[in-house]
């Protein structure tokens, strides 16, 4: 539904989306990546081919679209068992972004966050045709494996379309930083967005009041982690709003195993995941895919670990003005907007959307212009701009 929801800001076409996975309705993890990146590079070439003819708008459209396809591929690349095939459609989804971002006007810049250790974080600044020095900027920090297009599309261009900037990038665990990188998530989501920040305030054209830091899916639990500790920002979005990451994992297991977790046996619970992992090859690959971006084998090393990614000792420290969205039927987090907001000690929103609206789910993926509406809307308000 998020790729057909991306037709709002050009993002994909429902007729190539509904047409794809109709003919993937009974597809494998493996047809699923085949016929999805089968897509992208068709929509790919048709882009190259309006480009060799001169037709700026057209191309830049198609590669939009194509990313999105590449990435939508890329959510089914572990249950081929083959880095290589996976690490070659990545780049093929980021060069096609590449070739959006630089077709767009003005052109994106691409930019590279200084980080630990002497490495940089990876992104893209986009602004608006009509330069303002006091234009605000949005922070968008993406998800768990959300593709970089997916970024764009729910939350940078509609920051772009109001006149402001947007600051697109991938941090520990996303995208080019682990599939090229092999650099995992961190909890304490504060140390990237702070050299983020430093890195916009060096930036000319950059209004320092007016920085927004907003975030989707697992970016629900990282954008309120930071700004317990990042007061430079002026307001935030959590969507949709999160405490415990890992309770998304216990959600879809039985009892008998998380008390099995609780025993404290970690050789018999790695035991009983890994027999259940080799004896379904698609909960085999799901856990590839999700358990990626944390660099740990273990299951019990693995579901401990996640356990950090808990705001509950910090949420007494959150005073930036915060939005909280909560979608009706939140399949990852259910009822943890709701913890999380009435845990605010500072300004805040919540803002409910509703499977009467069109906007249930988990971010909202067929609501975006409901969704753009409202958050934008209070984004505008905290920030002191009135487009």
């Amino acid at each position: 539904m998020a790729l057909l929801g991306a037709a709002w800001q050009k993002g994909s076409d429902p007729g190539e989306v509904l047409a794809t996975a109709s003919a993937l309705r009974d597809a494998d993890g493996r047809g699923w990546f085949e016929g999805w990146t089968e897509l992208g590079r068709r929509v790919r070439s048709d882009g190259e081919r309006a480009a060799a003819a001169g037709l700026r708008t057209s191309a830049r459209d198609a590669w939009l679209r194509a990313a999105g396809y590449f990435g939508m591929g890329l959510v089914a690349a572990d249950a081929l068992g083959d880095e290589n095939r996976l690490l070659a459609v990545f780049r093929e989804h980021r060069e096609c972004f590449d070739r959006f971002a630089a077709a767009w006007e003005p052109a994106a810049e691409r930019v590279a966050v200084p980080y630990e250790g002497g490495t940089a974080l990876p992104g893209y600044l986009f602004r608006p045709a009509a330069a303002d020095a006091e234009a605000p900027t949005v922070i968008v920090n993406n998800g768990s494996d959300g593709p970089v297009s997916t970024a764009w599309t729910m939350l940078g261009a509609p920051a772009v379309a109001r006149g402001w900037n947007a600051l697109l990038f991938d941090g520990p665990g996303q995208q080019s930083m682990l599939f090229e990188h092999r650099v995992p998530f961190r909890p304490d989501w504060e140390n990237v967005i702070t050299p983020v920040v430093d890195f916009l305030l060096g930036l000319d054209g950059i209004a320092p009041g007016r920085l927004a830091l907003a975030g989707i899916s697992q970016g629900g639990y990282w954008v309120p982690r930071a700004l317990a500790f990042e007061r430079r920002i002026a307001a935030g979005v959590a969507d949709p709003g999160v405490v415990s990451v890992v309770d998304a994992w216990w959600n879809n297991f039985p009892p008998e195993l998380h008390e099995l977790f609780d025993s404290g046996d970690r050789d018999a619970f790695d035991g009983v995941m890994r027999e259940g992992i080799a004896e379904d090859g698609e909960f085999a690959a799901f856990w590839r895919w999700r358990a990626k971006p944390y660099g740990i084998d273990s299951p019990f090393d693995l579901l401990t670990e996640m356990g950090r990614y808990d705001l509950t000792g910090v949420l007494d420290r959150i005073t930036v003005p915060l939005l909280v969205t909560s979608p009706e039927g939140e399949q990852f987090w259910p009822g943890q907007p709701r913890r999380l907001y009435e845990a605010l000690p500072g300004e805040k929103a919540f803002v409910e959307f509703t499977a009467a609206e069109g906007a249930d789910k988990h971010c909202e993926p067929l609501g975006r212009a409901l969704f753009e509406q409202r958050v934008f809307d209070w984004l505008a308000a905290r920030l002191g701009v009135t487009a």
